[in-house]
């Protein structure tokens, strides 16, 4: 974010006032290469992660020797490449991207040109395909020292996404604007403090912010993308925000009816992210013990959890791309970038893995997902009980998609969708300590006793693709007692 006069002269004095240049800071006079410049803000980004900076910067105007100040007549303003600014045609070339900024002022009446960039996170930064390093104060091609990348992998490696930060060297004012405090205080049953010093204390206890040495403070990115009032405050996540896209249809071809961005963070925008999805969906009749009557086609539980999962387990270092709910006739699509750290085919029985612990951890203390991991259970569990077709986990190279399905009959549902619903049958029974029978399985499709050799074959068929097996203590063939395969 752009910085006022007197931090920007701050950060120079304090970069001059070592006797030769740090590896994650450049000085220039009137220096101008495009290509080096983008150069430079990979090396610098990257070096400034190898040494545990959260920033490297090019300053223009400060004899590289000397380090005194004697001004610069590069304007960032007006740099162009082609008809292209500068910051826009170094922003496209750059993989994965990373902020960087452009701050001018005047030193002893002399102009000097600060470049602030981020230090990278999760990869190393590349500039027109090429990721670079400072060695002995030069631009290096990363691969040709292969000791400092496996050195530079291992520090972005241990980088959790939460503790990065969103924005800096930011006022308590600023923070209590942009951050949904109230909310933040009512999802945790606190009482609002009445004054602001305390709020901000809380808000640094929970890690939301962070407060360094010299006072400033920055909001992390765990506090940004929980509890912001508005996600586009915060540039570098607001492609973040979950879309829901409604279709006309059960294609994609068709046009969308409805789309709509998420404005607020996950945790103060989450329960009006729900009700809006669920105003959404079509209706289903389900038969009770004794009456008729019509819900919403996918069980509020299930839509909650899942797009709770979606939200948690992501990706977030994966670019231009967020969770997403799409809604068709016939089902319901609920993806995040990422792929799953466990097989597909333990949602339900594996302990809770996340990439994102901070988030996670928190987003269980204010009752949004399951702690015990059992949120799957519970999806599975809730499209039994409104008669659905199984979801279905689809994986992808850099995302993961679970689909809820629509009603079916028995007969209309495909071979699949009859054994990937018996599995996860088997699978709920085990976490409950019980047995998948043919009665059972029965019951959860609502077939009626003298139709069991329908799902006799259905046992059969799901047993010869090694997804279940019969107990070991069952006996007659009419009361077989069936696990998972991995039980």
């Amino acid at each position: 974010m752009p910085f006022d006069a007197n931090l920007i002269a701050a950060i120079v004095d304090e970069a001059r006032s070592h006797s030769v240049e740090l590896p994650w800071i450049e000085f220039k006079v009137n220096y101008y290469d495009p290509q080096a410049i983008g150069e430079y803000v990979s090396s610098l980004s990257n070096t400034a992660a190898l040494f545990s900076q959260p920033h490297g910067f090019l300053i223009w105007g400060v004899n590289d020797e000397s380090h005194e100040v004697v001004g610069t007549g590069f304007d960032p303003d007006t740099a162009k490449v082609g008809n292209q600014g500068l910051s826009l045609w170094i922003a496209t070339q750059l993989e994965p991207q990373v902020q960087f900024y452009f701050h001018k002022t005047e030193i002893d009446g002399k102009c000097v040109v600060l470049l602030e960039i981020t230090a990278a996170y999760a990869s190393p930064v590349k500039f027109r395909g090429t990721d670079y390093i400072r060695i002995d104060t030069s631009n290096k091609k990363l691969k040709d020292f292969p000791d400092t990348e496996r050195e530079l992998w291992a520090i972005l490696s241990k980088r959790p996404f939460e503790s990065l930060i969103a924005m800096e060297n930011v006022s308590e004012e600023f923070i209590l604007r942009v951050l949904d405090y109230p909310a933040y205080f009512d999802m945790l049953s606190l009482e609002l403090p009445s004054g602001r010093k305390r709020i901000i204390e809380r808000l640094l206890q929970d890690r939301m912010i962070t407060k360094n040495d010299a006072g400033a403070y920055s909001i992390t990115n765990l506090g940004a993308i929980l509890f912001a009032r508005r996600i586009r405050d915060f540039p570098s996540l607001e492609r973040k925000a979950i879309r829901v896209i409604v279709y006309k249809g059960k294609s994609r071809i068709t046009p969308a009816s409805k789309e709509q961005i998420g404005g607020r963070g996950y945790a103060n925008g989450f329960e009006g992210l729900i009700s809006y999805i669920n105003g959404l969906l079509p209706e289903n009749e389900i038969m009770g013990q004794a009456l008729r009557r019509t819900v919403p086609m996918y069980p509020e539980l299930a839509v909650r959890e899942l797009v709770a999962n979606a939200i948690i387990h992501q990706n977030f270092f994966a670019q231009g791309t967020s969770p997403m709910v799409e809604i068709f006739d016939d089902r319901m699509e609920i993806t995040n970038p990422g792929t799953p750290l466990i097989e597909k085919e333990r949602f339900i029985d594996h302990p809770p893995i996340s990439r994102n612990e901070s988030l996670a951890s928190f987003m269980r203390r204010v009752g949004v997902c399951e702690e015990r991991g059992s949120g799957y259970d519970k999806v599975v569990a809730q499209t039994e009980f409104y008669q659905l077709p199984a979801p279905e986990i689809e994986i992808y190279d850099n995302h993961t998609k679970v689909i809820l399905y629509a009603y079916q009959t028995f007969g209309d549902m495909t071979k699949d969708d009859r054994v990937r619903a018996c599995y996860l049958h088997a699978c709920l029974k085990r976490v409950n300590r019980e047995y998948m029978t043919n009665s059972s399985l029965r019951e959860r499709f609502a077939i009626p006793a003298k139709n069991r050799s329908m799902i006799s074959r259905l046992l059969t068929e799901t047993c010869a693709v090694g997804l279940i097996k019969v107990s070991e203590d069952s006996t007659a063939d009419k009361n077989r007692r069936y696990l998972p395969y991995w039980a």
